[in-house]
């Protein structure tokens, strides 16, 4: 049997089936993924990773769309809980990393803060968040290490950024 190449079907002996694009054996392209236990990923693809836009989705609900790089959540994109709570934002390194908005509805509650490696270091008011949306304000100031900065785009701020590609298709 060659190798995987172009566009085809592939199941696994656990019953984890790939549809989509391969190249050289390795999927790469754009494609879908589904797990038995329910959790499946559709989006861009480079040597075996999910690589540039995709959504990954959970069985109990939970769903990321948004960007990736070399497996993990990287860039910009919107992870939502089972239970309605969200995040949109910045991500680095699979963890919620720079500007970003945490919605809990059950709560009616919308917060705005900075994020480092997972953690919400720093919360702004309506003022604030204006400032840092006009660029009056720099939000590299309140993370507590002094590369952080380095993983985000120069200009962020609470809005999606302008170049943000929504879909893969």
């Amino acid at each position: 049997m060659g190798n995987k190449h172009g566009f085809g079907t592939y199941q696994w002996k656990d019953g984890s089936k790939y549809v989509g694009s391969w190249d050289d054996n390795k999927i790469t392209g754009i494609g879908i993924y589904e797990w038995l236990d329910g959790r499946s990923y559709q989006g861009e693809w480079s040597k075996n990773n999910h690589q540039g836009i995709g959504i990954y989705k959970w069985k109990d609900g939970r769903e990321y769309k948004g960007d990736y790089y070399l497996d993990l959540k990287h860039g910009y994109g919107t992870f939502t809980w089972e239970d309605g709570r969200s995040y949109t934002g910045y991500w680095a390194k699979g963890r919620q990393h720079g500007l970003g908005v945490y919605r809990k509805p059950a709560e009616n509650r919308i917060d705005y803060g900075l994020w480092e490696e997972g953690k919400g270091v720093k919360y702004f008011d309506s003022d604030m968040q204006n400032q840092i949306n006009s660029g009056q304000l720099k939000y590299a100031q309140y993370f507590q290490k002094q590369d952080s900065e380095l993983f985000l785009p120069k200009e962020c701020t609470f809005k999606e950024p302008a170049n943000h590609r929504r879909s893969f298709v």
